[in-house]
């Protein structure tokens, strides 16, 4: 291990493991997965941080012109408090931090920077659904914010398997290192 790696001060990013997003993305082999990643994160002192997305009644941060999330704002009516409650598979224990957003990347619309930053985060471990989607965005904004990064390749998942796949083997390389948790655990020891 070289000494830029010693100096790491990593947090474990759990982005998007809501049931409802669980539901149409995820299964409970990767639930499973993520509760270990979670469960060894914790072990060792490292902050485990889960990221969801959320809305006020009424969706008044939704601005029709927003493509992706425009359509709940125009079907009306509230968000189902326990559809989108984090898994129970995954949920947070007594210590872990709870960052709720408003857009697809985990620092749009939430205070995660300075949380990271208060605790001197520089690392950030990602893991979410979907990997087109909350785990990409959140890349390249921690990205431009200079904070080292790693993807937990089984820790993700995505609607579309190819996107999944390129997204892990040839774009997300270029700003993060790519690995299984089995692999990220392994170099904790």
């Amino acid at each position: 291990m070289d000494n830029e790696r010693v100096s790491e001060r990593p947090a474990l990013l759990v982005m998007d493991m809501q049931r409802n997003i669980v539901s149409r993305l995820g299964d409970e082999a990767l639930l499973a997965r993520v509760s270990a990643a979670a469960a060894a994160a914790r072990n060792i002192a490292i902050p485990v941080i889960y990221v969801a997305v959320r809305f006020r009644e009424g969706y008044p941060e939704v601005s029709e012109r927003n493509k992706m999330f425009g359509g709940i704002r125009q079907r009306g009516g509230g968000e189902d408090a326990s559809a989108t409650e984090i898994h129970p598979a995954v949920a947070p224990q007594p210590g872990d931090l709870v960052v709720e957003k408003r857009r697809v990347s985990a620092f749009a619309g939430s205070d995660l920077d300075v949380l990271l930053r208060a605790k001197g985060v520089d690392t950030l471990i990602l893991c979410g659904i979907a990997t087109s989607g909350v785990v990409l965005s959140t890349l390249r904004y921690a990205a431009d914010l200079d904070y080292r990064l790693c993807v937990l390749a089984d820790g993700c998942a995505d609607g579309d398997p190819e996107v999944h796949r390129v997204l892990l083997e040839k774009v997300f390389p270029r700003q993060a290192d790519v690995l299984s948790i089995d692999e990220w655990c392994a170099s904790l020891v």
